[in-house]
């Protein structure tokens, strides 16, 4: 497929370590034209101009301003962070992106999807949001790309864990003895990319994105001591005591529902879950925890590597 356009990155002014970011930043280093769709101008929105994308500024709930921000894109990656309307935009871009008849949409959706169905659901209404819109997807008849990871390394671990390791050198979180699978940022960016870079072997695939090992947090644990090479262990908290850690945060109920939720899930074993999508695309193995730990050791209370 020769590229006719820019490729369009929404979430592009995301946080450090964030997908749409991240994405912006490889596919500019292959040398490819970027539209990064941002929320507001602001100073990461002029390190994206800076670094050489073309910056635009919209809302994904409007219509209009995906239409604007579309128009010209062929190849589109659709990532929205955790928010109450994730499935009108979801709807809102998959109309668009058929008016405009784009050659491939690469969705950013979750693991948990491939668990649930019509009669099988979760309690986090941003799960049950994300499986209604690959739904929505499949029906519009897009060329969509769909990748599943599992829980993110830097979006979960590192803002919930980072604070306590640092402090008390202890992971406190409600997952019992469940198993999980944590995946990077930083491979799942890479492997949006090289879909977003040539797109036609991968349209209507799905690709599930874990790490490299599936463990319990005492393993998880084990890992973070050897990156910081201190003794740090897990605690397993209450779940009530830990709901109470996230009011207290002030985080949005939306946000709170699905992060206990997503406790409720690896307690229970359901993020106990090995895949090869990263190496079917990038042709290596996931980085893993301990290599998380070290890239972030600042956060977690280490030396900076």
């Amino acid at each position: 497929m020769a590229l006719e356009g820019p490729i369009l990155v929404t979430g592009a002014a995301g946080r450090l370590g964030a997908v749409g970011r991240t994405v912006t930043t490889l596919l500019l280093e292959r040398g490819l034209p970027v539209r990064a769709m941002v929320h507001r101008e602001d100073e990461r929105a002029a390190a994206l101009r800076a670094a050489g994308a073309e910056v635009v500024v919209g809302d994904l709930l409007d219509p209009p301003d995906v239409a604007r921000v579309v128009r010209g894109c062929r190849r589109i990656y659709f990532g929205m962070s955790v928010a109450a309307g994730y499935l009108e935009a979801t709807v809102t871009m998959a109309a668009v992106a058929r008016d405009v008849g784009v050659e491939a949409l690469v969705n950013m959706s979750q693991m948990t999807v491939s668990q649930m169905s019509i009669v099988a659901t979760t309690s986090s209404t941003q799960q049950r949001q994300h499986w209604l819109g690959e739904q929505a997807l499949a029906w519009s008849g897009l060329p969509v790309v769909t990748i599943r990871p599992t829980v993110f390394l830097e979006g979960f671990f590192l803002p919930l864990t980072a604070p306590s390791v640092r402090e008390r050198d202890r992971i406190e979180l409600p997952f019992g003895s469940g198993k999980t699978n944590p995946v990077s940022a930083a491979d799942v960016a890479a492997t949006v990319a090289a879909v977003l870079a040539d797109p036609a072997p991968h349209l209507g695939h799905v690709y599930e994105l874990t790490g490299p090992r599936s463990q319990d947090l005492h393993g998880i644990a084990k890992e973070y001591a050897d990156a910081l090479q201190r003794d740090v262990r897990y605690v397993d908290v209450p779940p009530e005591d830990w709901q109470r850690v996230l009011e207290g945060a002030g985080l949005p109920e939306h946000l709170r529902k699905h992060l206990t939720t997503m406790a409720e899930l690896n307690r229970a074993g359901r993020y106990d879950r090995s895949s090869d999508g990263i190496e079917r695309i990038l042709g290596r193995s996931p980085s893993g925890v301990r290599e998380f730990v070290s890239r972030y050791a600042e956060s977690f209370g280490g030396r900076p590597t």
